[in-house]
Order: C-alpha cells, then structure tokens, then sequence
C-alpha cells in the first residue's frame, strides 16, 4: 500500500515560504554535518510529488534537488523538462496517487507547496507529516496549512531536538498504523 509522507521545514509561525514564495531563510540553520534526518528519509521514499511553483524553485537551484527519484510534478500548466526522472501530472490527487500506486511506488514525498499539501489535506491522503520547525519568525508568507485546512487529529511517532534550534517532529494520521 501507498503511503504518502510531508517531509518540510516550516518557521515557528507556521509558513513553508516567504510571500513571494522565497526559502532563503532556510539556510539560517546550513552547519556541517548536520542534515536533520535528510539523507536516511530521502533514501527511503520511492518517488516525489510537488507542485508547479516548488517545481519552479528546485529548477532555480544549481542543479536538481531530486536527483534519481522519479518527480511527479501537479500542474494545469503545460510545462517540459529535459530530465526523464519529471512527469507531469494534471490528474487529481486522488487519481495521481492511484496511478502512483498501481506503478509499484510505496512511500511517496509529499514535498509542497501549500496548494498541493491542502488538495492531499483535502481527501485525507497524507499518512505521516515530518515537520522539521525552524526557529524564526517570518512573520507573513505561505501558510503550511492554510486557513481552509480540514481537521485532522495526528499523533506523535517521535521528535528531535537539534543544538541549532530545529525541532522535528514525526506524526502519523490518528487510526493509519
């Protein structure tokens, strides 16, 4: 079975970016050595979902942040890549996972941004959330879970206190063992 996991950074107020939809504040907690669990999770998801503007930022960086991981990108927008690892995808989540699922992928990154947590949100898709906060108030920006976010009760697996501040804690939806 599929199990779709949010692995993301949020600032203490609760916002995966800035309004014009910068991370930049992110590398406020870059130390050597450290990556909060990064490598582990990465090698153990099968494939990446995302949407169209997190799509744009991965592009923005020196090279593909997803390198050998089969990338879902959810996007009503024609849009191409070079890169056989980029699928684009304008189905429902509902059906996107579905194909997902019928194609052999079983843990699936729910990477962002804020429209497509909510759609996943939305239908009660999302089975665990790792939250890495990061200890900065931003103050505006997009919300993690937008005001128009359902209700859903989670409870805790485990959580890590790093010397840089970061707290990541691990949930998974209340009843989904």
């Amino acid at each position: 079975m599929t199990k779709v996991i949010l692995y993301i950074a949020a600032s203490l107020d609760g916002y995966i970016a800035r309004s014009d939809g910068e991370i930049d504040w992110l590398s406020i907690l870059d130390t050597e050595g450290e990556d909060y669990g990064y490598t582990a999770f990465f090698e153990s998801i099968d494939a990446i979902v995302l949407g169209s503007k997190t799509y744009e930022v991965g592009l923005s960086f020196d090279e593909w942040p997803y390198p050998e991981k089969k990338s879902f990108v959810f996007t009503q927008r024609y849009l191409k890549s070079d890169r056989e690892d980029i699928v684009f995808v304008s189905d429902t989540v509902e059906q996107a996972l579905a194909n997902l699922e019928a194609q052999g992928f079983e843990n699936i990154w729910l990477v962002g941004g804020g429209a497509l947590i909510n759609s996943f949100l939305q239908h009660s898709l999302i089975d665990e959330y790792i939250i890495s906060t990061i200890p900065i108030i931003l103050g505006g920006g997009i919300h993690l879970f937008p005001p128009s976010s359902p209700e859903e009760k989670l409870e805790l697996i485990n959580s890590i206190q790093y010397p840089t501040g970061l707290l990541q804690a691990h949930y998974r939806r209340k009843g989904n063992v």
